[in-house]
């Protein structure tokens, strides 16, 4: 986590493929979430997260 951390403070775009949500949280500015290939969600990592869709898909969450 630290390297991402020093990485994305450099100002380097880090593409980051993850289902572990702390890890990505952790570190994300941005977060873009993919169901089958298609978007569903595009934003602030707390607002993304926050959504019944991605609630649903990547975490089980029936809302």
């Amino acid at each position: 986590m630290a390297l991402v951390r020093r990485i994305r403070d450099r100002g380097i775009t880090i593409v980051w493929i993850e289902h572990v949500l702390n890890a990505l949280l952790a570190v994300a500015d941005r977060l873009l979430v993919l169901n089958f290939g298609e978007k569903i969600a595009e934003g602030v990592p707390a607002d993304v997260i926050a959504l019944p869709e991605v609630q649903r898909v990547y975490m089980g969450i029936e809302g």
